[in-house]
């Protein structure tokens, strides 16, 4: 799947999942995440379709990375620097202390209100009003100058698993003097009391001598990475920019790999498909055996209604990739649009991969159900409609789903207990919800 926007929160930017750039990801991660002391396969890089520059943690072992961040790095080795200071703050478990602080903060500004509103009834209005506002203020200052310390302690964590995987931070240093020069915009407004984070300016004073000492320091970033890195910026921009805006950074006269590959979107974005079609021929004449050339072809070819000529390259693209899970949906998905019952087999057995490899890609799940249901198998059907129901939070049809499901699957098989687990999980989440509203 070249870019496939996944729905994130109502109203909030989306989730950019592809196979190439999770790929990036993962290689880039995987030395800083082990010095950190964990598990690379437990740590994800999520890319969020929003041009601001950030990044950012929440539950879980997930880093979400903005795709303004991205296109504001010049190299894979400032993105580093961003994924070392964020893992950071997953291996420091600054979400569950950060939940922490917030408790007394809350304490803080609930007093300041009760006190406030007593002053209030007691007819001493302003007074009333400045004991909740100092309160308030406060309980922000306090938190704030809280997170402030977390921030800066992920910033020296990130520092040495840099050191630690042989990573130079000289990245981090640059990303650092970017976000200052965005600061410089807003001199003198800036109150450094009321930041989340400390100014930038102050980061690198922190971290400068320290960076420089280290012995990775010298050390230059992977070629083959940065090449990577400037394919994964390219085909981005061509998904997330304005065709025009594209075109203005990857002019035709450019014929670089990055440039084919950032028009190869903006045209098919733009509704140009023989220009679409010419860059994206351009980059297989290059290098036929890259799965992720053949993938963009495949695509462009889907999406313009011709999913019988898009098999080959798709399949191409699976293969080469060796299965990975996002280009075997994106088959699967060509494979069920030729309405041909004789390519179901084939989609269900590339779906069934994906879905193994990958099993929270609703998407995937989405697809697998089509493809048994217009072979006939609705009890299959409905455990993967169970499988995306349970994922969306949508327990009451996961539950019904996995009940047909059990009732017409063999016993004791893999899917039947598939089933079973999922009907008791989604049935105790919808019994608990039922608790909750009496």
């Amino acid at each position: 799947m070249i870019w496939a926007p996944v729905a994130h929160a109502q109203g909030g930017p989306s989730i950019l999942r592809d196979a190439e750039t999770e790929a990036m990801f993962a290689d880039m991660s995987a030395g800083i995440v082990k010095a950190a002391g964990l598990n690379p396969r437990d740590v994800r890089i999520v890319l969020i379709n929003d041009p601001s520059i950030n990044a950012f943690v929440v539950a879980g072992q997930a880093v979400y990375i903005h795709s303004g961040l991205i296109q504001a790095a010049d190299n894979a080795n400032e993105v580093q620097g961003v994924i070392a200071h964020e893992v950071g703050h997953i291996a420091d478990g600054h979400v569950i202390s950060g939940e922490a602080a917030m408790k007394p903060a809350m304490k803080m500004t609930l007093l300041s209100m009760v006190l406030g509103l007593a002053a209030v009834a007691a007819g001493a209005g302003a007074a009333g009003m400045g004991i909740m506002g100092l309160g308030q203020s406060a309980a922000m200052g306090n938190y704030l100058a809280f997170n402030r310390v977390q921030e800066s302690t992920a910033d020296a964590s990130g520092m040495r698993y840099l050191t630690t995987a042989g990573i130079s931070g000289r990245g981090m240093l640059s990303f650092f003097k970017k976000l200052q020069q965005q600061e410089y915009r807003y001199r003198g407004e800036i109150d450094p009391f009321m930041q989340t984070h400390p100014l930038s300016g102050e980061r690198i004073a922190n971290l400068t001598a320290d960076i420089q000492a280290a012995p990775s320091f010298a050390n230059k970033s992977d070629p083959a990475l940065e090449e990577r890195f400037k394919r994964v910026k390219a085909k981005l921009a061509g998904y997330v920019l304005a065709p025009e805006d594209t075109l203005k950074l990857y002019p035709a006269s450019d014929q670089s790999i990055y440039a084919h590959y950032a028009r190869a979107y903006a045209y098919h974005k733009g509704g140009y498909p023989d220009k679409a079609d010419a860059e994206a021929a351009a980059l297989v004449v290059a290098d036929p055996r890259d799965p992720y050339f053949q993938e963009i072809v495949g695509q462009i070819l889907l999406e313009a209604g011709k999913p019988q000529a898009a098999i080959g390259p798709l399949r191409a693209a699976t293969n080469g990739s060796r299965t990975n899970p996002l280009i075997a949906t994106t088959l699967g998905h060509a494979l069920i649009a030729t309405e041909n019952k004789a390519n179901l087999p084939e989609a269900i057995r590339v779906l069934r991969v994906a879905t193994q490899r990958d099993d929270d890609n609703v998407w995937a799940w989405m697809q697998l159900g089509t493809a048994y249901e217009q072979s006939g198998d609705e009890a299959r059907a409905a455990l993967a409609t169970a499988e995306r129901a349970s994922m969306m939070g949508d327990q009451r049809t996961a539950v019904a789903s996995a009940r047909y499901a059990l009732a017409n699957i063999p016993a004791n098989t893999p899917d039947w207990i598939r089933a079973q687990d999922i009907a008791m999980t989604s049935g105790d989440a919808v019994a608990d919800a039922k608790k909750k509203k009496r």
